[in-house]
Parts: structure tokens; sequence; C-alpha cells
């Protein structure tokens, strides 16, 4: 099964990649579980996370250092109707008072769409995934 990995665990993932050290156990095992999924080519990647990944590089070589990683991972395709039952969804959560952030729920219907797990820590995009699946619908699945 192919992993979305949420923009909080690359970012746990790249700043591995420098040396940083101090992960928690949760935060470990997604980063496995990203190096993982790399291993298999098993990533799914999708614009939004590609663009949150770049967004905020002031450095224009460490900008084109990371567009050159990412360029190994295709964009899959966001489709009209994902976008449709993206705001769907937003509105199932926002009628049980949990708010999603747009792209949090983008990211759970296009896993949803394709069969993918999702891997996250984000407490945000954990309280989406569960609110939608106690709506019937099966939700983005967290893989830790």
């Amino acid at each position: 099964m192919k992993v979305l990995a949420d923009t909080c665990v690359w970012s746990l993932s790249l700043r591995r990649r420098k040396g940083s050290a101090g992960l928690s156990e949760t935060e470990q095992r997604l980063v496995d579980a990203l190096a993982e999924a790399i291993r298999d080519g098993l990533v799914a990647m999708v614009g939004p996370v590609r663009q949150e990944l770049l967004s905020g590089i002031s450095d224009a070589k460490q900008f084109e250092s990371l567009r050159s990683v990412l360029e190994a991972f295709p964009d899959e395709p966001l489709t009209t109707d994902i976008y449709v039952e993206a705001a769907r969804l937003d509105n199932l959560c926002r009628a049980r008072g949990v708010q999603c952030g747009v792209v949090d729920m983008l990211l759970c219907t296009a896993a949803r769409h394709y069969g993918w797990a999702i891997l996250t820590n984000d407490a945000g995009m954990l309280r989406c995934i569960e609110t939608v699946k106690a709506g019937g619908k099966a939700g983005g699945r967290r893989h830790v």
C-alpha cells in the first residue's frame, strides 16, 4: 500500500538526514516508516505537500537542493472529485465541531480515494481522520 506522508513527517525525516537527534519514539517510527516506503517505492506525493515543504526556504541553494530531492516523487493527480469530496468531508467535520485545515482534508480525501495510508503526528490531522471515520466514511489511515 502506498503511503502519503504529511508535511510534518517529511520535515522530521529531512531534519534527521541533517544529523538532528532527539526524536520521540513516535517520531522515530514515522521517520522509519517513511524511509521504508521510500525504499519500497511506495511513497505518494501531492502538490500541496510539495508546496508546503518548499515554502519558507529563503536560501536559494537549500530550496534547489530540496526541490531536486523531491523530484524523485512525482505528484499524484488530485481530481475535481477529490476536491469536491474534501469539501463535503470538511463540512461533516465542522458539523461535529472539528476544524480541519483545507490541506489536511485534501490529504485525507486523496488517501481515501486512492487507498493510501497517511503518515502523520499532527493532532489536527488525526482529529480530522477520526471524525471522518466516525461519520461512516473511511478516512485516511494513520500508519505508525
